[in-house]
């Protein structure tokens, strides 16, 4: 992926919030203390599925472990960077590293909306087809199915990111956002534009609509499914773990369609870096909150990894 602009561009600035001292120091700190438990509650859930010999046996906690690790990635991707620009003057970045955050912000993005359809087809094949589950819901199939998820995330938007490195940039380089995003580094951008923000948006457009749309058919058939369980039991089971998804899956694509899908998303202010802000940074806290950390079978597999660490800290103390 080669990345060429034709005015010699060498670096963004990058305004962040337009905050005094005193508040910057305070979400300086409120974010790295945010990062830091993300990034413990997703090692957690990853730790938890790889030792527990009954989780990693289980389709959900397989997709769960992945989509953890997928977290990771995501807010490393941004929170980080955006503590160093807190903490220094400017938020100088150079053309290359402000493009790679673009296609890796992006990438981890798609992936997560094929994630999020990912475990809304296991949760329609679980609850519409239960005797069928297990053949068709196998291990391979839903590595299968994380490797695709993978895969595609990470290649969909090469050819955006490479149409629009390749502009010409007419300055004053200054990007109104704390990352490189493309609605405001395509406002840097000299006419003629080109193709370029038309392919972005079908690509964005193509990912979320159909993602989305999917999600929504699943959960239907899901919720008319339940209503004509007569188990009440694995009912109210059943719809408290579908209650979980679709909070996940509302908090994720209502702030991206605010950002990316609506008319008012494409003008940038402090609204707008909240949305993204809450997106990038609050929803990969959230998430393993809701899916995992108030689960039975999480709270039960991390008691076993506890007396098991128990049991081998006193034989050890035996010795």
């Amino acid at each position: 992926m080669e990345l060429v602009n034709r005015t010699g561009v060498q670096e963004f600035i990058l305004v962040g919030f337009a905050v005094g001292q005193q508040e910057r120091f305070l979400l300086l700190i409120f974010f790295a203390v945010l990062y830091v438990v993300t990034l413990a509650e997703n090692l957690t859930i990853i730790t938890l599925v790889v030792l527990d010999t009954h989780l990693s046996r289980l389709p959900m906690y397989i997709l769960l472990s992945n989509f953890s690790w997928l977290e990771i990635c995501y807010v490393t991707t941004t929170v980080p960077r955006m503590l160093f620009d807190m903490a220094s003057p400017y938020g100088i970045i150079s053309f290359n590293s402000c493009f790679l955050q673009f296609y890796l912000f992006f990438s981890f993005g798609n992936t997560e909306c094929l994630f999020l359809s990912t475990m809304a087809l296991d949760r329609y094949l679980a609850i519409c087809h239960p005797l069928r589950y297990p053949q068709i819901m196998s291990r391979n199939f839903c590595y299968v199915l994380v490797a695709t998820g993978w895969v595609i995330g990470c290649l969909w938007h090469i050819i955006p990111v490479v149409l629009i490195s390749r502009l010409s940039f007419c300055g004053p380089n200054i990007i109104d956002h704390f990352l490189c995003d493309p609605v405001p580094i395509l406002s840097q951008a000299c006419p003629p534009l080109g193709i370029a923000p038309i392919v972005y948006k079908t690509f964005m457009n193509a990912v979320v609509i159909g993602n989305v749309s999917f999600v929504v058919l699943s959960y239907s058939v899901v919720t008319f499914t339940l209503l004509k369980a007569s188990n009440q039991g694995n009912r109210r089971k059943a719809s408290s773990t579908i209650s979980l998804h679709l909070v996940v899956v509302t908090l994720f694509y209502g702030s991206v369609a605010e950002m990316y899908l609506t008319p008012g998303g494409e003008k940038q202010s402090e609204v707008t870096k909240a949305v993204t802000l809450f997106y990038t940074a609050v929803t990969p806290f959230l998430n393993p909150l809701i899916y995992c950390l108030r689960n039975n079978q999480v709270k039960e597999a991390l008691g076993r990894l506890l007396k098991k660490r128990e049991r081998l800290q006193r034989r050890t103390m035996t010795v």
